[in-house]
């Protein structure tokens, strides 16, 4: 059973988008829509309630009280325990935004990539609205990383042309696994981030599908204080000349050695001093790493230790450029 998990705060405008998306899953199987109403103060209880009775799923809905401070993690969070009470811990989990609209197989590609891995990050899609082409130029290159990353670390459970997005508009789970993670932080942004960077630190295998595709809207006045919309806005009003990025060849360093340490997994005690001289670090680091760790992936992201030196900040067109270089460089290598 599926649980489609989605917090509302005065959507009553963006709303039917949102349950028509639903209506339209094609594969989907049996799925229930589970609403958390985040003090609403307009009509957008009114809109689900008036179409529940057509709609082709289940709907089951929850309100917070209405003197509540926004807080989009606390709101999330309220979202996926009313969905894990639904469907229960071998039930799956699916967190979407109600100003996003599903592609017709959202549902049914979320399961797959499930089979393959423990989370389902999907793709985000920018619809109306005003355009943004800086972003438009900061997500095309932090998609350029992702393939980077899997060039360099390639792993079973990703294909080689992932996506770089972790948002909550499409995020998959089984119950069981959230309840490892301990759910959404009740914090005002970021709550998506956190939960896949803890994903991480447990080992667990984290799919990045761009055949999971949800729209969002670009607007200006986002319901979370920020999130998109306030990043978006920010934008516009510095064009983008404050732009900072992560040096891509520091970047490399790293997903470099996420392969080494993957590779060496278990480890015995010829190894750690082999693959301390590769990390640049101490043989207690590695020893203290791998006692840590329950599986070659947790291993991988808390051994690898910092750029020596520290990751170097580069504007947006020295990224872009050094970036292509390094795609190329290893392009050529997997060909």
């Amino acid at each position: 059973m599926v649980a489609v998990c989605v917090p509302v705060r005065n959507e009553a405008v963006l709303l039917p988008r949102l349950l028509d998306a639903l209506a339209r899953q094609q594969r989907a199987g049996s799925f229930v829509l589970c609403v958390v109403f985040d003090a609403c103060t307009d009509d957008s209880a009114a809109v689900v309630a008036a179409r529940c009775a057509a709609l082709p799923y289940a709907v089951v809905t929850q309100v917070l009280p209405p003197n509540t401070a926004p807080n989009a993690g606390r709101a999330r969070a309220a979202a996926m325990a009313l969905g894990l009470a639904t469907v229960g811990e071998t039930g799956v989990l699916l967190s979407t935004d109600a100003d996003s609209v599903p592609a017709t197989d959202w549902i049914a590609s979320n399961i797959e990539a499930l089979d393959l891995a423990d989370i389902a990050a999907g793709l985000i899609v920018r619809s109306g609205g005003a355009a943004s082409p800086v972003q438009d130029r900061i997500e095309a290159y932090y998609d350029g990383l992702a393939r980077l990353r899997r060039l360099l670390d390639p792993v079973p459970w990703e294909n080689g042309a992932p996506h770089h997005y972790t948002s909550a508009a499409s995020l998959g789970c089984s119950g069981a696994t959230y309840l490892r993670l301990g759910g959404f932080a009740a914090v005002a942004a970021g709550e998506d981030a956190r939960l896949v960077d803890q994903a991480y630190r447990l080992g667990l295998r984290v799919r990045r599908d761009c055949a999971i595709r949800v729209e969002t809207s670009t607007r200006r006045d986002g319901r979370a204080r920020g999130g998109l919309a306030d990043h978006l806005r920010d934008l516009d009003q510095s064009g983008g000349g404050s732009a900072r990025m992560a040096h891509p060849e520091d970047v490399a360093w790293r997903y470099a050695r996420h392969a080494v340490a993957r590779a060496a997994w278990p480890v015995t005690a010829a190894g750690a001093g082999v693959l301390a001289e590769a990390l640049c670090c101490g043989h207690d680091h590695i020893h203290e790493a791998a006692a840590d760790a329950e599986t070659a992936e947790a291993f991988a992201i808390r051994v690898v230790p910092d750029v020596p030196g520290g990751e170097r900040l580069v504007d947006l067109a020295t990224a872009e450029a050094a970036l292509a270089t390094l795609l190329l460089q290893h392009q050529g290598v997997a060909a």
